[in-house]
């Protein structure tokens, strides 16, 4: 996604000596750095709220605890995390591009969101996979919840896994005026390394898991709505397929305003190492302030989305 895949990389693509010459030239307005400041909160606000009642309702009501809210507990967990500890700190540093927070954090700040993205995109996955089996195949055994767990446990292992190049190469410099944060991949491999890792990044968390999905909701969108009703025309057959199409719907809506969302950000990533004299021209830089946006905005409409769509 970024320089990886997360929302937190993205600044881990300048190199080093971007603007060492002559001071700051991410230097904004006041009135940009106002509002830029009030719509990056916003999601913060409305992200971290929401996805933390969201995981309350599902842990304090046994009722609620089923295969497909349990991966929305570990989604609401990802994404009210990243919200919590990426986004304004991304904002500050996308503002001047100046690097406040230390080493620590910015090995943190390019890791953590690339896992954070991976587990999103992986329950939501897991939440396709549970629905095409219980719809298509629901003679199959179910997962049961201790199962639901380990399926978390390695959603999140390889998350870590996969973003663990991204922070181990993070590093800062010291330029005349300001501190940056970057990942200086190794000696002579950085161009080949920084492509390689963001392809791969782009095609194991974006494109592979929408692939798998969208079979998956295709071939239960056809089972729920394109098919006859076979046999059983009951009322309770009749509100179990109902309550069946709202589940679906609900998570097609969730899965389609993520792919949107962060389509532009592996686009103007995948592009970056190709167009390089394009991302040194001035506007690129509120370019990307709108892009970064979008892919973070992603973790706030998910909950506004199962009040809309879920009576429970």
């Amino acid at each position: 996604m970024e320089a990886s895949t997360a929302a937190a990389a993205a600044n881990g693509s300048h190199n080093a000596s971007d603007g060492a010459g002559d001071g700051n030239p991410f230097v904004q307005p006041a009135w940009q750095v106002v509002l830029w400041s009030a719509a990056y909160a916003l999601i913060v606000l409305v992200s971290v709220a929401g996805n933390l009642v969201v995981i309350w309702i599902v842990l304090a009501h046994k009722r609620m605890r089923t295969v497909t809210n349990y991966f929305l507990v570990n989604l609401a967990f990802s994404e009210a995390a990243m919200a919590a500890f990426n986004t304004l700190v991304n904002l500050t540093y996308a503002l001047h591009n100046v690097w406040y927070y230390g080493l620590a954090y910015c090995r943190f700040q390019n890791f953590f969101p690339v896992a954070s993205v991976f587990a999103s995109i992986y329950s939501m996955t897991a939440i396709a996979v549970d629905r095409y089996m219980a719809i298509i195949h629901p003679l199959q055994p179910r997962l049961s919840a201790a199962a639901t767990k380990i399926v978390i446990c390695v959603i999140w292992l390889f998350a870590l896994l996969l973003s663990f190049p991204q922070g181990y190469y993070s590093t800062t410099a010291h330029l005349p005026e300001r501190v940056v944060c970057y990942v200086e991949w190794p000696q002579n491999k950085t161009q080949v390394s920084a492509i390689t890792y963001q392809f791969c990044m782009t095609i194991l968390v974006y494109i592979l898991p929408l692939i798998v999905i969208g079979y998956a909701y295709i071939m239960v969108g056809i089972t729920l709505w394109a098919s006859g009703i076979p046999g059983d025309s009951s009322d309770r057959y009749h509100e179990q397929v109902s309550a069946k199409r709202k589940v679906v719907k609900m998570m097609i809506i969730v899965v389609c305003t993520f792919a949107i969302c962060w389509l532009p950000y592996h686009v103007y990533f995948l592009v970056q190492p190709f167009k390089v004299e394009v991302y040194s021209e001035k506007y690129i830089q509120q370019v990307y302030l709108a892009i970064m946006w979008l892919a973070m905005s992603s973790t706030m409409y998910n909950p506004i989305i199962y009040c809309c769509l879920n009576d429970r």
